[in-house]
């Protein structure tokens, strides 16, 4: 069950020449993961401070350029060949932070009670992966609401102003998420 994170090799496939752009231009990949966090706090800005639904377009842009940096990190280190630990502990930490920071937008909107249990049940599914990664297990991603799931889920929050019912489906979605890659890492590693 890979949601829309079946369509990540269309869309790598579209960013390719974007790739081959920057690794002729020797951009570093660090850049990039730092791009996608400020784009994510850049939606969140513009979903607390926007009104739905004058909030939608700038929010679904800057939400597409975040999903497209965190596309192209990784693969511009794999291009230019500069993968490295640290980059890739990076490229974990910026995803998250990235992840949080668009919630954070939901603080203007929804009880701080519920963004916080968004926030954390959104990276609940990430750290499922990155611990079965750790004990042996390839990494699985996508999902019922995995990363692309929950920056539509914002723009729609942002489109019709329903803040507490999308962070709703977010916590529940992502908790969703966590449990079904949690199941196929167990039957994974048996």
């Amino acid at each position: 069950m890979n949601g829309l994170y079946a369509l990540k090799p269309w869309y790598a496939a579209r960013l390719s020449g974007v790739r081959g752009a920057l690794v002729r231009r020797e951009v570093s990949p660090d850049t990039l993961t730092a791009g996608g966090v400020v784009c994510a706090a850049g939606a969140a800005a513009a979903l607390a401070w926007l009104p739905a639904p004058f909030a939608a377009l700038p929010v679904a842009v800057l939400l597409a350029a975040r999903l497209g940096f965190a596309n192209l990190d990784g693969a511009l280190a794999r291009d230019s060949g500069r993968t490295t630990r640290r980059g890739a502990l990076l490229n974990e930490l910026g995803d998250r932070a990235a992840d949080l920071a668009v919630l954070a937008g939901f603080l203007a909107l929804a009880p701080l009670w519920l963004v916080v249990v968004a926030g954390l049940a959104a990276t609940l599914p990430s750290w499922v992966s990155l611990a079965g990664a750790a004990a042996g297990a390839p990494r699985r991603n996508g999902g019922p609401v995995g990363k692309t799931e929950r920056c539509l889920l914002v723009v729609v929050a942002a489109a019709t102003g329903w803040a507490t019912p999308v962070l709703i489906v977010i916590a529940a979605g992502s908790a969703l998420t966590a449990a079904v890659r949690t199941g196929w890492l167990w039957k994974e590693l048996a």
